[in-house]
This record gives C-alpha cells, structure tokens and sequence, in this order.
C-alpha cells in the first residue's frame, strides 16, 4: 500500500488544525512562519480559503501555501486537494480549493465550512481511504470535480 497523508495550512485561528485532528489521520502542517517544508511523500492538500467575498478571489490561497507549493517536488505529490472557508463569503467560499485544484491539475475533493461538521469529518476520512488503497498514478487523470453556484460540498465522482 502506497503511504499517504494530509498535508495542511492553519492560520492562528487554527479552524483547520482542529478539523484535521478530529480526522485521526497522519499529517504534516505547512509552517505559519513560512519555513520551507518538503513533502517526499504522496498527499491530500487541506486549506483554508482567505478571501473577502463577492467575486474578489485575490489572495484566497495564503502565501505559505503558494510558497509549499513552488517546490517541483510538493507539487509532484499533491493528490488532491479540501479546501474550507466560510459561506458568509459568497461566491469566494472555499475558493481555494478550485484555484489549486486548477493550478496543480488534482482533484477537487471536498469543501467545508469553517470547523467542518461531524459528517465532514467522515466523507474527508472515506476520501483519505479510498485514495489510500488505490495506485496513485491514476489520480491525476481523474475528471476534476465543478462546482455548481450555492453548492456548498464537493465530493469525488
């Protein structure tokens, strides 16, 4: 079986931390002080959406993530990626997500709001095992999930 773990951005708030300690699952936490950080593993990317709303998506990916994600060899292990964010935002909630999904050309995996729900918690759980089990050379050719306006969750086809 193929290793594979979350990777993931909190800001001080720290929303995120808490979601990917309720997974249970193994993790490693791009630094909030940007220190570089190398990943010779296979991952999932979890990370929070820093947008002001409407249709403004500038700076919605935080730039420790954009900077974890400038390394060819972060990059060549991204899976996929969850992104969160909060739905008072509108059209920019968990943006993020889309934006890297695009970029990196992985699989938009699931979207969730702020702490996340319990039922959050499990789909992101059956994600991880599913994804897991299967050989990870195929991931990347996977048709990208879309987002339909006021769908809020994404799953994997």
């Amino acid at each position: 079986m193929a290793e594979l773990i979350i990777v993931y951005f909190s800001s001080k708030s720290n929303n995120t931390h808490r979601f990917v300690q309720k997974l249970g699952l193994p993790a490693q936490r791009i630094s909030i002080d940007d220190s570089p950080v190398e990943v010779g593993v296979d991952y999932l990317l979890i990370v929070p959406t820093y947008a002001a709303g409407g249709s403004d998506a500038k700076g919605a990916v935080p730039k420790q993530v954009i900077h974890f994600l400038n390394n060819p060899t972060n990059r060549k292990h991204c899976k996929g990626v969850i992104s969160s964010g909060n739905t008072n935002f509108g059209d920019t909630f968990a943006i993020a997500g889309p934006i890297i999904s695009q970029k990196l050309q992985v699989p938009l995996l699931h979207q969730f709001e702020l702490l996340g729900t319990a039922t959050d918690v499990k789909k992101v759980q059956a994600i991880f095992a599913r994804y897991r089990h299967q050989k990870h050379p195929k991931l990347k050719n996977r048709p990208m999930n879309t987002i339909q306006k006021g769908q809020s969750h994404v799953t994997p086809q």
